[in-house]
């Protein structure tokens, strides 16, 4: 399994664009995506905290690997 890696937002919210994942909308510094049921919100902090890149992950849920394969 490989480690998190070190992401800002910008990089995080176009791995999930390309895995189905449309922003709904932006407030502040946080942008809203959803696919399906699944909803995440992701910051526009650079770089994310490898515990928040964790719960995005979950809250997405979708795999480490598959993240990983679509950067």
């Amino acid at each position: 399994m490989p480690k998190l890696p070190s992401l800002s937002g910008k990089k995080t919210i176009k791995a999930l664009n390309t895995m189905g994942f449309i922003i709904v909308r932006q407030r502040g510094s946080h942008v809203f995506m959803q696919r399906g049921d699944a909803s995440v919100t992701v910051p526009l902090h650079n770089p994310i905290k490898k515990s928040t890149l964790k719960n995005i992950l979950n809250q997405a849920g979708i795999s480490l690997e598959e993240f990983m394969d679509n950067l």
